[in-house]
């Protein structure tokens, strides 16, 4: 398993922005896009860097009003630090 950063920001070659033809966030990058779904883009929109991963965690069970969403969060984290979305 990868090791997720302890302060993840979005990697300089991806810009995240909302898509108003998709309906959606996207990350853009120089090949192509990558559609996010409603819990990605807020997992990948408080990768900024000043963020460290219980934070995230914390700030996303608050937006969605549940609780027991850290392994949920580290798994997306996880597959973004894979795909090198995040850094």
């Amino acid at each position: 398993m990868s090791e997720i950063p302890t302060r993840p920001t979005l990697n300089r070659r991806y810009r995240m922005q909302w898509e108003e033809v998709q309906g959606c966030y996207v990350l853009l990058y120089p090949e192509g896009m990558v559609k996010l779904n409603a819990s990605a883009s807020a997992i990948l929109k408080r990768c900024d860097g000043s963020r460290d991963v219980a934070t995230i965690i914390t700030e996303i069970e608050e937006e969605f009003r549940t609780e027991g969403l850290t392994a949920d969060v580290q798994g997306m984290l996880r597959l973004a630090f894979e795909r090198d979305w995040i850094q």
